[in-house]
């Protein structure tokens, strides 16, 4: 078998009672090139070697005082560290034994004849997965360095500076938590004027890095058609800033990337706007009487279904003290271990037990019980809302 490495640079471990087994397994790895291995006499200097320094292989005896191979395989296991690959070192009676350390995950095992041919296949087959499976850690660590950078970038693109961003009047929050480290979520809010805020919250169909593409592409459509309106000298209306936005996602939409869009324009002096909701979740309208489902919105369907058509807004009215909260479908659809989604009812109450509390305090609440629905599940969708409040 030609070896794809140099032996001369391979760490190897020698887990083995008998003195005379380990001059043996000395020699023979001499024989093939190998350095001399580190030895140890048990199981319990063998756990305490493989912690102390790292290896490329470990040798390992199955039967020893104090403690086995086996013994030492199921401390490996319960560990789950990064344990360097086993061989079992055996006699082909032991097989039961040879059985339950594959089962524990040592990689081969090799008879006590330490026939050189065959240790050299075995160490060859073992040290050469080794190493393809270093090459794949490397390439996963550098790809999921590429996405926390993408991660990082993504969520500087959203607001987070809410009290330069609200004009006086309106109190404002809001928070996304990606389900991978690159989502297809968004939030944005802009200040158009001295009393004009618009506020969003969208959610492309599908999770990861073309997601995030189109979320970025999403938000760029809508904040350049806003800030064109309003150049314009136009109090620009939702309908119109996802129209345009949607004739370009729909345009040659192969992939059939849709976004569900709620959003809205408020003049933070007399409490007035407009809403349009682009196949999303319908937000809720909060107060002093409790929290409820707004009422009117008409849904329409979501940006990139359909090019050239004609979106439609409706009035919007916050008193004094009223909030609205808006969200996507990963916080209803949130799961459990038991995969029940988290669902509008809990959400409801937790709006429900806190109608006047701030929109950094909702966001929590909601943010909280939701992480505690959970209880450790994994996230399966991306996670926003956002909370504003006329004060």
């Amino acid at each position: 078998m030609s070896l794809s490495f140099d032996p001369s640079g391979v760490s190897i471990l020698v887990v083995e009672d008998s003195a005379f087994n380990r001059l043996v397994l000395r020699k023979r790895l001499a024989e093939l090139g190998y350095p001399p291995p580190t030895e140890a006499e048990d199981g319990v200097a063998g756990l305490a070697a493989i912690e102390a320094g790292r290896f490329d292989v470990v040798l390992l005896d199955l039967e020893m005082p104090r403690m086995g191979g086996i013994e030492v395989l199921e401390q490996l296991h319960a560990a789950r560290g990064a344990a360097p690959p086993v061989i079992v070192i055996s006699a082909l009676t032991e097989m039961e034994g040879i059985v339950r350390c594959i089962e524990l995950g040592a990689e081969d095992y090799l008879p006590k004849s330490f026939d050189p041919p065959l240790l050299r296949a075995r160490l060859g087959a073992v040290l050469e997965k080794k190493r393809l499976r270093d090459l794949a850690d490397q390439r996963l660590a550098l790809l999921e360095a590429e996405l926390e950078s993408a991660r990082a970038a993504q969520l500087a693109l959203v607001p987070r500076d809410f009290a330069a961003i609200a004009p006086a009047g309106i109190a404002l929050h809001a928070a996304m938590i990606p389900a991978r480290q690159v989502g297809g979520d968004l939030y944005d809010a802009v200040r158009l004027g001295p009393d004009l805020l618009l506020v969003c919250v969208a959610d492309v169909a599908g999770k990861g890095a073309p997601a995030g593409l189109t979320m970025a592409r999403t938000l760029g459509l809508m904040r350049s058609t806003a800030a064109m309106l309003s150049a314009n000298g136009e109090i620009p209306d939702p309908a119109a800033i996802i129209t345009t936005a949607n004739d370009d996602l729909a345009r040659d939409n192969d992939a059939q990337t849709f976004v569900t869009v709620v959003l809205a324009l408020l003049d933070a002096r007399t409490g007035e706007g407009r809403i349009a909701i682009a196949g999303h979740e319908l937000p809720y309208l909060m107060d002093a009487e409790g929290a409820r489902v707004l009422a009117g919105p008409r849904r329409q369907p979501p940006l990139g279904a359909m090019e050239g058509f004609a979106y439609r807004s409706d009035p919007l009215s916050l008193a004094a003290g009223q909030a609205l909260f808006l969200f996507s479908d990963g916080v209803t659809e949130a799961e459990d271990s038991s995969e029940r989604f988290f669902g509008r009812d809990r959400l409801s109450d937790v709006l429900r037990a806190a109608p006047m509390a701030a929109p950094e305090e909702v966001v929590r609440a909601v943010l909280d019980s939701v992480s505690a629905f959970a209880d450790g599940a994994p996230q399966a969708d991306d996670i926003t809302v956002l909370a504003l409040r006329r004060v």
